[in-house]
């Protein structure tokens, strides 16, 4: 791990330096920067973090409050494909938190945020989701997938895995 006195690579430097240049003149715009470089690295980069903390004299920590506020920022890499399970109260008493535990273990994960080894999958467990109506709700790349049961997630999970309808 970098130290934050470390510089990045001089790809990713010239990365940032795009980056930067959009957003100087804006006071740095801390969650517009973020939101570029999630864009660009799949993820917030704490080599990246300390590179703008230096550029605009901020503290690394008003990045890192500001990642670790919004539930958009992610401070490790995702997966391609993320699954997303609804534990909200209707999914919940419907059994959400039963088709959650079956994801992780069809996916051979061990708690929620984690990414599979190959980078293909992401679990995440997500409050109402607004679905109500089709609980329990399991989202796969946004697509909603409503009235799940245990089986029917071990099935669609199945068919993710041998390609239909993930991101390869």
């Amino acid at each position: 791990m970098k130290t934050e006195g470390e510089t990045v690579a001089a790809e990713t430097a010239a990365i940032l330096e795009g980056i930067l240049k959009r957003y100087r003149d804006d006071d740095g715009n801390i969650i517009s920067i973020l939101q570029d470089v999630q864009d660009v690295f799949g993820y917030i980069r704490e080599d990246a973090v300390n590179w703008f903390s230096k550029k605009l004299d901020i503290p690394a920590s008003r990045f890192f409050g500001v990642v670790t506020f919004y539930a958009q920022f992610h401070l490790r890499p995702r997966g391609k494909n993320i699954v997303s399970v609804c534990c909200g109260t209707a999914c919940h008493v419907k059994g959400g938190s039963k088709i959650a535990e079956q994801v992780k273990k069809e996916l051979h994960l061990n708690s929620e945020g984690e990414t599979t080894n190959d980078k293909r999958f992401t679990f995440e467990v997500v409050r109402c989701v607004g679905a109500c109506s089709i609980a329990p709700v399991v989202l796969v790349n946004s697509k909603v997938y409503g009235d799940m049961t245990v089986d029917s997630t071990s099935k669609l999970i199945k068919k993710l895995k041998e390609g239909a309808g993930a991101k390869k």
